[in-house]
C-alpha cells in the first residue's frame, strides 16, 4: 500500500469512528460540539495548572498525577456515556430535550473547573464570573441548603 492509500485509509477509519461517535451522542449539534471543546479546554488547563503551576487541587503537591490525570478522563468519558443514555432516553419517550438538557448541564460544569482553573492560573477574570463561581462553590459546600 502506497502513502495516498495509507492516508486514504486512516481518514475512512477516522471518519468511521466520528460517524459512530456522533450517532451515540445525537449528532454534532453546537451544543455537543461546545461541550466537547469545553471538556477538552478543562482537561488541558487541569494538566497546565499540575504540569506548569503546579497548582493542582487534585494533589497535595499540586504537580501533575497520572492517576488524577487519568480519574479526570475516565469523568470525561462517563459524562459522554450520560449523554448517550439520554438521547437514547429522548428516543425511547418520544422525546427531543433530554439529551439538551444534559448537554447543556455538562457545557455549565465544565465552564465552571475551567473559569476555576483559569483563575488558579492567574487569568484575570471578570468580576461576575468570580462571584458566580464562589456563590456555586457555597452552594456545594452547605449541600444548598440556606442559611439558617
Amino acid at each position: 500500500m502506497d502513502m495516498n492509500g495509507l492516508k486514504n485509509w486512516v481518514l475512512a477509519v477516522l471518519a468511521a469512528i466520528g460517524s459512530l461517535i456522533a450517532r451515540f451522542l445525537g449528532g454534532w449539534d453546537a451544543a455537543t460540539i461546545l461541550m466537547l471543546v469545553m471538556m477538552g479546554a478543562d482537561f488541558v488547563t487541569g494538566v497546565l495548572l499540575a504540569v506548569i503551576w503546579k497548582k493542582s487541587p487534585k494533589t497535595e503537591t499540586g504537580g501533575v498525577s497520572s492517576w488524577a490525570a487519568l480519574k479526570g478522563f475516565l469523568k470525561k468519558l462517563a459524562m459522554i456515556m450520560i449523554v448517550c443514555i439520554a438521547r437514547l432516553m429522548d428516543q425511547a419517550l418520544e422525546m427531543d430535550y433530554i439529551r439538551t438538557a444534559v448537554v447543556i448541564f455538562f457545557i455549565g460544569n465544565e465552564g465552571l473547573s475551567l473559569i476555576e482553573n483559569l483563575g488558579l492560573m492567574g487569568v484575570p477574570l471578570p468580576k461576575f464570573l468570580q462571584q458566580m463561581l464562589e456563590v456555586l462553590r457555597e452552594k456545594g459546600d452547605d449541600g444548598g441548603k440556606k442559611d439558617e
